[in-house]
């Protein structure tokens, strides 16, 4: 902490004597303007030496000289950023009683950053729905930077297929089984950490009317399909990270087979896709646009649903926010802090 009071010209010597700042960072902060802002800096170069001086109030204090100091003596001080990244849900199936898509994979941290620094965001788009043989899975969404472990949300798995093997694929969360033969099929994995696997399938034709499983969500399993079952999407998971709760990265449902039969496999919270069935509709339903939402799987010959496109939201304080960004993410105001919300691939620096 810098003196509270300083006159003109009156200067600070700090030096790296044990060659530790790039792992001990030394952080200035200062009731006085630091170069001409009230933000902190901090010293990260190892055998740096720096004089500082008080030069006015405009200006506060400034480096004079230094050492060993890479681009500049004093550095930004790290500031933490909060994030949203939701990956494409998986396409649903669409083949007698199929599997639903499984939502996108979900994560939400924060990661700790410096200015100038750009980052880039990829919002993954949703699988497209299948036929015969099985939905496809969803694109990854992304942030990647310098110093940054790439932060990476799978795909959801596509739904299984009655003329393929009846597995769900595997993905952020796993796609719905199949019912295929008399054989039971198993749902496609989740990945851990951002979502769950599929529901499966028995393969016990000894009455009707049966479906094919749910896909899994961010927060819960895809529902079995069993005789006189329905194959519901796995929930999703509520994240406040817009200043307001919203639910993302729902399973989609799986498709139901008996004629006159109107029930069907619900779609997830967190825009899930319904499934379809032959009393009404044999379509089901997409996954919701910008949630990760698995598709929908239909029924009869129809091609199953396409799963929702992903999202990347990130919350910062609006004294750090640089206000730098591509892909037009819509910016907002949360009291404090700016939210960005990437819907479309983009960029933002720090």
């Amino acid at each position: 902490t810098l003196p509270a009071s300083a006159s003109v010209g009156d200067s600070i010597q700090i030096v790296d004597y044990a060659g530790t700042f790039a792992t001990n960072n030394i952080t200035l902060t200062s009731s006085l303007d630091i170069e001409g802002s009230t933000d902190d800096k901090v010293l990260t170069t190892n055998r740096e030496g720096v004089t500082i001086t008080y030069a006015d109030a405009t200006q506060g204090w400034v480096a004079t000289s230094g050492v060993n100091s890479g681009n500049q003596a004093l550095d930004p001080a790290p500031y933490s950023v909060e994030y949203l990244v939701v990956a494409g849900g998986g396409g649903g199936t669409g083949q007698y009683q199929s599997g639903g898509g499984g939502a996108g994979g979900m994560l939400t941290n924060t990661f700790s950053t410096l200015q100038a620094i750009n980052y880039t965001i990829t919002v993954g788009a949703g699988g497209a729905g299948g036929g015969d043989t099985g939905g496809n899975t969803g694109n990854n969404s992304s942030i990647a930077g310098s110093g940054l472990s790439t932060i990476l949300s799978y795909g959801g798995g596509g739904g299984g297929a009655y003329n393929g093997n009846g597995d769900g694929f595997s993905g952020g969360s796993g796609g719905g089984a199949c019912c295929n033969g008399s054989q039971p099929n198993s749902g496609g994995t989740g990945t851990a950490g951002q979502g769950n696997d599929g529901g499966d399938t028995n393969g016990s034709y000894g009455a009707v009317p049966y479906s094919g499983a749910g896909g899994g969500g961010a927060s819960a399993v895809g529902v079995d399909g069993a005789n006189f079952g329905l194959g519901t999407g796995g929930a999703g998971l509520a994240s406040s990270i817009t200043g307001s709760s919203v639910t993302y990265a729902g399973g989609g449902g799986g498709s139901h087979y008996q004629s006159g039969y109107s029930s069907y496999g619900l779609g997830g919270t967190g825009g899930g896709g319904n499934g379809g069935e032959d009393q009404n509709s044999y379509s089901g339903t997409a996954g919701a646009t910008n949630t990760g939402g698995g598709g929908g799987a239909s029924r009869n010959g129809v091609t199953g649903n396409n799963g929702g496109s992903g999202i990347v939201i990130l919350r910062m304080l609006a004294s750090d926010y640089s206000g730098t960004t591509t892909g037009s993410p819509t910016v907002t105001d949360d009291g404090s802090y700016k939210v960005l919300k990437f819907t479309t691939s983009g960029s933002y620096t720090t």
